[in-house]
């Protein structure tokens, strides 16, 4: 019998270790993460979170962040000059034009900012996503102070309009299709020339194909969003100097494919559809909202808007 002692031993540890109760601690191991609200959260509060219900988080957060690409948080000085330009360049520019119900309703409901520029493997720059019509995440941030330093007047406003701007605009125009879908025939026209996520070309060969921008050929849905951001934030002078250049490069391709339609002949046309898109569906006139992000540019370059104070 004595060879059963040590078995029955270590049941009867067992059984007794299953039988003591645990004392759980009457404080939860979870910690609602505080931070202390400091001016810019307060002058975030009152212009984006109170009127439009839209977050502005310039905090670094992972999960909100790409990790496929290599990012680093958006400095705080830079945070508050990229907020008060989507405040003054778009929150407010489609407040002047259709109203703050209109922007309220429809303008996503986060942004999210990282320092840094992402890095595509085709040698492309992310300057910004869109993510289900609720959260754009905007790069580059960290250079904004840079640029202010360097450019001014009309560069300054193409500058912040090339990196900064135009790709909010472009982002909430997705938004707005995902909202209201645009006719099927506006992606029939270049339907054979799209190139999905390739390395564009480096030259002005795109315009001769009808593409007002070489990432327009990625695909329909980025061509109207490229239509509708490039439109409006240039004035009229810049988009005939464009279709003037797309006339001019229709002679390259012509020389593969002799009847080719005229690249500004193929804007135009996609133009017509965007305008009224924007007219029907939400009662914008694109001509008018050029307009106003024209004086609003120009405010800015003029440094007519202050960029940096958060005090209310």
């Amino acid at each position: 019998m004595k060879k059963y002692i040590l078995p029955l031993l270590v049941l009867a540890a067992v059984a007794a270790t299953s039988c003591r109760k645990d004392i759980l601690s009457e404080e939860s191991v979870i910690k609602d993460s505080t931070v202390e609200m400091n001016a810019f959260d307060r002058w975030l509060e009152a212009n984006f979170l109170r009127p439009y219900n839209i977050e502005f988080k310039y905090r670094y957060a992972m999960n909100e962040s790409d990790l496929g690409y290599w990012t680093v948080p958006a400095d705080y000085e830079a945070s508050i000059i990229y907020a008060h330009l989507v405040k003054y360049l778009c929150i407010d520019t489609y407040d002047e034009i259709s109203g703050l119900d209109f922007t309220r309703s429809y303008f996503p409901k986060m942004f999210f900012l990282i320092g840094t520029w992402e890095y595509k493997n085709n040698g492309s720059i992310v300057l910004g996503t869109a993510e289900a019509g609720k959260k754009i995440m905007l790069s580059g941030v960290n250079d904004l102070p840079m640029v202010l330093d360097y450019y001014e007047g009309a560069e300054l406003a193409e500058y912040l309009n090339h990196f900064y701007i135009k790709t909010i605009h472009h982002e909430f125009t997705h938004i707005l299709n995902q909202t209201k879908t645009y006719p099927e025939n506006f992606g029939q026209i270049s339907a054979n020339l799209y190139v999905g996520d390739a390395c564009f070309d480096t030259d002005d060969y795109w315009r001769g194909r009808g593409f007002i921008t070489d990432y327009a050929q990625s695909e329909h849905r980025e061509d109207f969003a490229e239509m509708v951001s490039e439109y409006i934030t240039h004035d009229a002078a810049w988009w005939q100097e464009q279709m003037t250049a797309a006339h001019n490069e229709t002679a390259k391709v012509r020389e593969e494919i002799p009847d080719a339609e005229f690249g500004d002949v193929i804007i135009q046309s996609k133009l017509d559809i965007v305008a009224t898109y924007l007219q029907d569906s939400w009662g914008i006139d694109i001509d008018e909202l050029r307009d106003i992000l024209g004086r609003r540019f120009s405010d800015v370059g003029a440094g007519r808007v202050d960029l940096n104070t958060v005090e209310l």
